[in-house]
């Protein structure tokens, strides 16, 4: 009999329709029966050994919800009835109604967590606590969808139990190490993430959006140029990043396409007719590396009046200095589409991107300080330690690509300003290890900002730390001295002002935790909550911030 590996995901969901994300033990069907009646079928396929299947779950109505089972070659593996998973509520999918509003919670980077008899070094995970608050009170609020911006997994920082696993495969003294090295190594991570009871009730049973950043393959991914050249010379980079990126394309991006952008992708189908997929996913990932163009990671999804673009920040860059970019020309003429193609369409805007777009200021002016040094405005020298400064400090966010920073700004001003603009702009990120809130204005502008309100939202980690130095030094950033500092660096660089000035209205918040944006109308609000321990080792969320975004 088949058994469930992993899963189930539930990933898409709208107001018809779902996908169920599993991997079973060997080739099968994989079927979706709901309590209503609905459900719906595929036959795995297969990748590098392993069998997985995406089932689309149709015929479903609006505004209603229904528990759901996962059966393999109708053996039903979902919900197991076994302790962990018993004290868990049935999963289930909610399918929402038109006019519904959307609760969208958000953050990244997210360690692992460990048995729940071991002692957890960097606090509770916010994901397990939110798991445990839901199904304590399963009629209670909870998210409509989960936006992950990057790190679900860590390929260049494995844990104590992954590496003995590492050592009995190969001799951990040879590189990479204790970093992973092919597809099955990267299965390893899903597996140790993704098994973690509560992460797996929590995603079986609330959609998720997901989108890779640097440690999904290695920190400083594409930071460069020259730092591409020097992983290419490498021995284990070319294995780790394809299957890198193979592993991204089974676990995480196609469960981020509705089933229509499914029935439609090339590769999903043809990887489905045949008996083994691995080459045609090795062929796509070795094109996407060749030739980052080709692929586009990025997407859409329309929650109501409310628009989500997740737009990939790390594997399309143009890293060339004189022409360096966050996004290829093809994917910035994708998202300003996708923005402004349908003016009045929706009235909040969320751009989910890994890497903040609005940091603390001196952060800001120290990476377009650097980014101006390593393209030459200094000389050779001065050229030479921007790029030795670029990687040890990670100075690679969008200040580090200036024309991207700008071109993003004016795409905001111009997509927030008019009588259709949006009431809100909001930018989501993570990355960074801490959380904070910031607006946007535009000096130049009459009234200085669009009609909308422009925010950037940064959360993180979900589960991970930060040292004391780095919390020290984000403080900082804000101060009016450093502010200062940072004047004297842009000067230095001469580089032009930003045509966008920001102000922090909250934060900097440290500690495991989430954010959510609750979204109904033009009303936007906005919670952020910390997951801490209390009497009897328990966890729990607390609200450490609450606030309206737009009335």
């Amino acid at each position: 009999m088949a058994e469930l590996r992993l899963g189930p995901l539930l990933r898409y969901a709208d107001g018809s329709s779902a996908t169920i994300w599993v991997e079973a033990s060997r080739p099968c069907t994989a079927e979706v029966r709901c309590a209503d009646g609905s459900g719906g079928s595929a036959r795995t396929f297969q990748v590098a050994g392993h069998h997985y299947a995406l089932v689309p779950v149709s015929g479903l109505t609006p505004g209603t919800t229904r528990s759901y089972e996962v059966y393999l070659d109708d053996g039903r593996v979902w919900p197991p009835a076994e302790a962990p998973f018993s004290r868990f509520p049935p999963s289930e999918i909610h399918t929402p109604a038109e006019d519904d509003g959307v609760r969208v919670a958000f953050g990244s980077c997210r360690w692992a967590a460990p048995a729940a008899d071991e002692h957890d070094p960097v606090g509770p995970d916010a994901l397990d606590t939110l798991a445990a608050r839901i199904a304590a009170d399963p009629e209670g609020r909870r998210p409509d969808v989960l936006v992950l911006l990057g790190d679900q997994v860590y390929a260049d920082e494995t844990s104590q139990d992954t590496q003995r696993w590492l050592a009995a495969r190969r001799d951990l003294s040879e590189p990479p190490g204790t970093g992973v090295a092919d597809y099955e190594e990267y299965t390893r991570l899903y597996y140790e993430s993704w098994l973690d009871p509560e992460i797996r009730w929590l995603l079986s049973t609330v959609p998720s959006c997901m989108v890779f950043d640097d440690h999904d393959v290695i920190d400083d991914w594409n930071t460069s140029a020259a730092w591409l050249a020097d992983m290419r010379t490498t021995p284990w980079w070319q294995e780790r990043l394809l299957s890198g990126l193979m592993s991204y394309w089974v676990h995480q991006h196609l469960g981020n396409l509705s089933p229509t952008e499914l029935a439609a992708d090339p590769l999903y189908a043809a990887v489905r007719e045949t008996p083994d997929g691995t080459s045609l996913v090795r062929e796509f990932a070795a094109r996407a590396d060749a030739d980052a163009a080709s692929v586009r990671w990025s997407y859409r999804r329309d929650f109501g009046r409310v628009r989500l673009l997740m737009v990939d920040s790390r594997a399309t860059r143009v890293l060339k200095e004189d022409e360096r970019a966050m996004l290829d020309p093809g994917e910035e003429s994708w998202l300003r589409e996708q923005v402004l193609g349908d003016p009045g369409a929706y009235d909040h805007l969320l751009i989910g991107t890994s890497l903040p777009w609005l940091l603390p200021h001196l952060v800001h002016d120290a990476e377009n300080w650097d980014a101006a040094l390593c393209r030459g405005e200094r000389g050779a020298r001065w050229a030479r330690f921007g790029e030795y400064l670029r990687r040890r400090a990670d100075l690679e966010h969008w200040a580090a690509f200036p024309s991207s920073f700008e071109a993003l700004a004016d795409l905001i001003a111009e997509a927030g300003s008019g009588p259709r603009a949006p009431a809100t702009i909001c930018v989501l990120s993570g990355d960074v290890h801490h959380a904070y809130v910031t607006e946007a204005r535009w000096p130049s502008r009459a009234a200085g900002a669009p009609d909308a309100r422009v925010v950037q939202l940064t959360c993180s980690p979900v589960h991970n730390s930060i040292p004391t130095t780095m919390r020290l030094g984000f403080r900082f950033g804000w101060s009016a001295a450093a502010r200062a500092l940072g004047r004297g660096l842009t000067r230095h660089g001469r580089c032009p002002r930003p045509s966008v000035t920001w102000r922090r209205t909250g934060g900097p918040w440290f500690g495991n935790q989430l954010m959510t944006l609750t979204l109904r109308g033009r009303s936007a609000r906005l919670r952020l909550e910390q997951a801490r321990t209390v009497d009897g080792g328990r966890a729990r969320l607390d609200v450490v911030r609450e606030s309206e975004l737009a009335p």
